[in-house]
């Protein structure tokens, strides 16, 4: 098999968490380019159905799904339906996330609560559903989790402790299920993206010109820009590789 065709996806099953809009949305669109069937996952349905119903526009095989991925019977229920739908699951992208902004000395129980239990328990829950499929189907799989540049920096000047919190437990979930995991030919993996020209980072204009100042490449990133990091982690292109934490932020993290 040539490397370009290792990194066709062409008879697989995906799906996206957080897979509505910005960076999960350009996800989802990566892997149905690449020839998956994809699921879009959201806890909006009415967003997640527009997303499909884009990709579906353009040719691709993609289904909306309603889930909140801090519930675990409904993120139990959502990948049954998937591979209900297609009779397969062979690639998870747990990316559903938020952050809250607020000094440490200030943060709430309630807002420390709601950033872990979206970005780090429902990214566990999808992961763990995901896997035990896999493992019970005997299917070699690809799981890959949605951390950030902010597991391995602290973010500045904005103050986000439960975020980079949360995102640097993403990172050691993820090590710790691909050791579990290899032996079952299901991989582990994930991205850690930079500073992205997501809706709400593109609100935040005041801080834009601090960031874009300490990133080598000078400027934020595009959305599409993290469909190559996925594509080769779902893909047979990068078939000897899990436990790894792939970043992507322009070089950020150098300094």
């Amino acid at each position: 098999m040539g490397i370009l065709e290792r990194f066709r996806l062409n008879g697989k099953t995906a799906f996206v968490t957080g897979g509505a809009r910005g960076i999960g949305r350009s996800i989802a669109e990566g892997l149905a380019e690449a020839g998956a069937r994809v699921a879009i996952v959201d806890i909006d349905r009415e967003e997640a159905e527009h997303a499909a119903a884009d990709l579906a526009v353009q040719g691709y095989e993609t289904a909306a799904f309603q889930c909140d991925v801090t519930v675990k019977s409904q993120v139990a229920e959502m990948v049954e339906s998937v591979i209900g739908r297609w009779g397969s699951l062979e690639i998870a992208v747990n990316n559903a996330g938020r952050v809250i902004n607020a000094p440490a000395e200030e943060m709430t129980q309630e807002q420390w609560s709601a950033v872990m239990d979206l970005n780090l328990t429902g990214v566990f829950f999808c992961a763990q559903a995901a896997g035990k499929a896999m493992i019970a189907r005997g299917t070699e799989g690809s799981i890959i989790n949605t951390a950030s540049m902010s597991a391995q920096i602290v973010n500045h000047p904005q103050p986000q402790v439960a975020y980079n919190a949360s995102k640097a437990g993403v990172i050691m979930v993820t090590k710790s299920m691909a050791a579990e995991w290899a032996r079952y030919r299901v991989r582990v993996n994930s991205i850690s993206p930079g500073y992205t020209a997501t809706e709400l980072v593109i609100k935040l204009k005041e801080l834009h010109d601090k960031w874009i100042e300490v990133t080598p490449m000078k400027r934020l990133a595009e959305p599409d820009e993290m469909k190559g990091a996925v594509v080769y982690l779902a893909s047979e292109a990068s078939s000897f590789v899990t436990g790894h934490d792939l970043v992507v932020d322009g070089g950020f993290t150098l300094w």
